[in-house]
């Protein structure tokens, strides 16, 4: 079987597609020999690279980005009883030193808190010292025993963005939990991810947090990915790491804490949302390469060809658009299939008649092609890249919320979770929260942020003054 003639699963069978699209567009190797940890291809790393910097562009703004080690002494990650409760089952213990067993065994970071807090202990001494504003991109490792999956459920998290700030008053944390949100809303919008955001019941929120607010998204097989996490923490972590400040009085405060993180699912979601049965469909925003140029090139003129592909791939990188050439020997079928399986937003082929108008043919993604003249095609490609950005997030967010739909009963959001979210009337009560996911095997996301409803209650009938997202998840 050539190249050109090989074909991805149906996008219709999930599962299998997303595990082999990312081995044959050479974004994540799955053969490493250990569970629930991959292998980055250099071009999805590209891809990484490309959407990291984008939202270390945006945290850049006003976070400052720093690096905190990955070993925990195991007496700090247990100061926090209700913290390390919610995490006990998973992490990783280095018990010794080569052959010599350590005194105080030292926990892989499932998560930074108990990294960075007695830290931040030793920072923070008066009220000039506020707000505290600091992230990191690291790896975290969690003992994952469910079915582990590439980007989505892992073991080691490879790319972990944890936000950690740190505030006068509950008050200033909370004007920074609205801050994040819009940050982390920026960021999905750019990646062309619709989403949904919820305030997690009290028994799903962060281990210690006053609250969480959480970002999901939903992917074509009916389930929900959660992307995004925004916690208040109050001042229950600055209570157990005793982080405290000199207010303007001379009176020492504990701090009030905000953190919040998004991981490598985001990647998945970009993967999962957009990608069709010929491989990848990746934003412009997402895309390491925006255009591919591919010469037509027949037993003359070859040499012409060349060296007007070459003018075009100068004047659109001088311009900031990402393009490669394509002058490998290769068939021009066999070239369409890499760069489509590759997710290349843009195809920019130039031959013999392409030269004699002083035009190129510009095929998009997903399929649409025209003729543009040479004059003014940065201009054009600009103006065409921004177009499919926004008609990839349009077509993504109508498909998401074509997917939720109001329940009025436990059996018909059973029925309805299995292709989408079920929206239902809730009383507010935890018994009758965990009787919905009980009844119909999901997971109860939370209240949404600006959706609002009544009704009754569907376990218990009593009027509810709020409505609940029910799916199943990852």
């Amino acid at each position: 079987m050539d190249e050109e003639s090989k074909s991805l699963p149906s996008k219709e069978n999930f599962s299998e597609w997303y595990n082999e699209v990312l081995m044959t567009a050479q974004v994540m190797d799955v053969r490493y020999p250990v569970k629930g940890l991959y292998v980055w291809y250099p071009f999805g790393f590209s891809i990484r690279k490309k959407v990291y910097n984008l939202l270390r562009s945006l945290m850049d703004v006003d976070h400052q980005e720093c690096y905190f080690p990955m070993l925990i002494p195991k007496t700090e990650l247990l100061k926090e009883s209700e913290h390390i409760k919610g995490f006990e089952d998973e992490v990783y213990w280095v018990t010794h030193g080569g052959l010599t067993p350590l005194e105080i065994p030292l926990a892989l970071r499932p998560t930074s808190e108990t990294a960075i807090y007695p830290m931040y202990k030793l920072w923070i001494r008066s009220h000039a010292d506020l707000p505290l504003k600091l992230y990191q991109i690291v790896n975290t490792f969690r003992y994952e025993t469910k079915q582990t999956r590439p980007l989505i459920r892992l073991r080691e998290i490879t790319s972990f963005k944890e936000a950690h700030t740190a505030h006068a008053t509950w008050e200033d944390a909370e004007r920074q939990v609205q801050e994040a949100i819009g940050i982390y809303s920026d960021f999905f919008t750019k990646l062309a991810i619709p989403f949904i955001i919820c305030k997690r019941p009290d028994w799903d929120k962060f281990p210690g947090a006053d609250y969480t607010m959480a970002f999901d998204t939903l992917m074509p097989n009916g389930r929900t990915l959660q992307i995004g996490t925004v916690h208040h923490l109050g001042t229950r972590f600055a209570r157990t790491f005793e982080i405290m400040y000199e207010d303007a009085k001379g009176e020492r405060q504990y701090v009030n804490q905000t953190c919040y993180g998004i991981s490598e699912r985001c990647i998945a979601a970009v993967i999962g949302i957009h990608g069709d049965n010929k491989g990848l469909v990746l934003p412009p925003n997402a895309s390491p390469t925006q255009v591919v140029i591919i010469p037509i090139v027949f037993k003359s003129g070859g040499a012409e060809i060349l060296d007007a592909c070459k003018k075009v791939r100068a004047i659109l990188n001088e311009a900031g658009i990402a393009t490669v050439l394509d002058d490998s020997s290769e068939r021009p079928g066999a070239k369409y299939y890499k760069w489509e399986m590759k997710g290349v937003p843009f195809r920019i082929e130039i031959g013999p008649r392409d030269l004699k108008s002083n035009s190129v043919m510009l095929v998009r993604r997903d399929g649409v092609k025209e003729s543009l003249p040479m004059d003014g095609l940065p201009s054009a490609i600009s103006g065409r890249l921004m177009d499919f950005q926004a008609e990839l997030l349009k077509r993504a967010s109508e498909s998401m919320w074509s997917r939720i739909k109001d329940c009025s009963t436990l059996d018909e959001a059973r029925s309805q979770i299995e292709s989408g979210v079920a929206r239902l009337a809730w009383c507010g009560e935890k018994a009758c929260g965990l009787e919905m996911e009980n009844a119909t095997g999901g997971k109860l996301l939370g209240e949404p942020q600006g959706m609002t409803g009544g009704g009754a209650c569907p376990v218990c009938g009593k009027p509810a003054g709020r409505v609940v997202l029910v799916a199943r998840s990852y």
